[in-house]
């Protein structure tokens, strides 16, 4: 499975594309969308939108995984904040793939087992588990970090099922015992 995570913002979007072949976390690429602090608000989520636009149709991931909108101090960077994510999921959804949306903590938990993790740990265990040669920028590694999340949630529903059937046949391979 190919996971592109977003990690939106309007002045940097983080992005980031992971693999996960048979349990192994694979790192693609990563990268930075600056869309620049002086720029007009419809300039930088032009931007935003192509350039996810772009990756998407040079990677071909199969989801997406988005940071969730966490509460803000400051409801105008809350607002500018809900347009770059908008405009990301706008450029996803034209490419008919699925989004799911974690919270910051989710995402925390899922790479650094602690959901108040700072971004340095988030940072370090994204660079461990896929093997990078260096620590990726901020914006990039949370990208990254919501693909991984996305590829553990996957996994540990995949696991469900398979434990929810396993279950299933005992209990039809028991009545048919109990009814010979």
């Amino acid at each position: 499975m190919r996971v592109l995570g977003i990690d939106p913002g309007s002045h940097i979007t983080g992005y980031g594309i992971v693999d996960s072949d048979k349990g192994k976390l694979i790192h693609i690429c990563d990268g930075s969308i600056v869309t620049g602090s002086k720029n007009h608000i419809a300039l930088k989520l032009n931007s935003i939108f192509d350039a996810i636009h772009k990756v998407i149709n040079e990677f071909k991931p199969d989801s997406v995984a988005v940071e969730d909108i966490f509460y803000a101090k400051n409801a105008r960077s809350a607002i500018m904040l809900g347009h770059a994510r908008g405009v990301a999921i706008l450029s996803v959804a034209q490419h008919g793939l699925s989004v799911s949306a974690y919270s910051p903590m989710k995402i925390k938990q899922a790479v650094v087992g602690y959901g108040n993790a700072t971004k340095e740990q988030v940072q370090k265990m994204v660079k461990a588990l896929l093997k990078m040669n260096s620590i990726p920028r901020p914006d990039a590694s949370d990208a990254l970090a919501a693909a991984i999340c996305h590829i553990h949630h996957n996994n540990n529903c995949k696991l469900q099922v398979a434990s929810y059937k396993k279950q299933e046949i005992r209990s039809k391979k028991q009545e048919k015992n109990l009814a010979s």
